[in-house]
């Protein structure tokens, strides 16, 4: 289960840039990776290995169990589709998804309310993360010709949603413990992370900077949702 999630991950963070590799090149925060500084060339070079982990990480997700697969299949055609255009987003929750149901299925592959939750978490977690990030490089964004949603809309509006989304956020995770037999370990981290989200998030209402926006991002991009899954996991061993 690891393995496949591992792979199929990597491969399809791999596409992804692939796909991306132009507009990455135009853009002050991405033309630094590989593809668009040239480090590999020609850029064709990665798909045959890109191609590999995600063909070898579905295989070992059938073999885990069909549903394991579906979701992994699923995830990588979400996660190629329609790049950079308003789908994105709407489309990045299902591919986030995708390993949650992996696991998930892999273990016990029955469909739950547990699983639902974590599933939420993902998606309410997903738009923070993504339209943090564009709000904090919206002229890098602009200046690579990309328009679609929040870069064409007011920042302020962006930002109410933000801060409604981390309410939600923090919701979400009460539940998660209300329903998922968690212990207090669990309720305690994600009390800390979610309140220290919706902190985050209403400073924007005060102060729509692009550093205001960044702290978001960083604060999304590791610490709370993968402290929020690791905590799932120590205080089941806790119990």
């Amino acid at each position: 289960m690891l393995v496949s999630v591992l792979l199929g991950s990597a491969g399809s963070n791999g596409l992804t840039n692939y796909l991306d590799r132009r507009i990455d090149a135009m853009m002050k925060r991405t033309r630094g990776r590989a593809l668009p500084s040239g480090r590999i060339h020609p850029q064709q070079k990665v798909l045959p290995l890109i191609l590999g982990l995600i063909i070898i990480a579905l295989i070992l997700a059938w073999m885990l169990h069909p549903l394991c697969f579906v979701a992994g299949f699923i995830g990588v055609i979400s996660s190629a589709i329609w790049r950079k255009t308003i789908s994105c987003t709407f489309l990045g929750i299902i591919a986030g998804c995708s390993p949650v149901l992996i696991g998930w299925l892999a273990i016990k592959p029955v469909f739950s309310l547990e699983l639902l939750l974590m599933c939420c978490l993902v998606a309410i977690w997903t738009p923070i993360h993504v339209w943090s990030v564009m709000l904090a490089n919206k002229e890098d964004y602009i200046g690579a010709g990309l328009s679609y949603f929040p870069l064409g809309f007011r920042d302020k509006t962006v930002v109410k949603m933000l801060f409604g989304l981390s309410i939600l956020l923090y919701l979400t995770a009460l539940l998660m413990y209300r329903f998922g037999n968690f212990d207090l370990f669990y309720l305690v981290v994600a009390n800390i992370l979610s309140i220290l989200m919706i902190y985050a998030n209403a400073r924007m209402l005060f102060s729509t900077t692009p550093l205001a926006a960044w702290k978001v991002y960083k604060l999304s991009a590791f610490p709370y949702l993968g402290i929020i899954f690791i905590a799932m996991c120590l205080d089941i061993l806790l119990l």
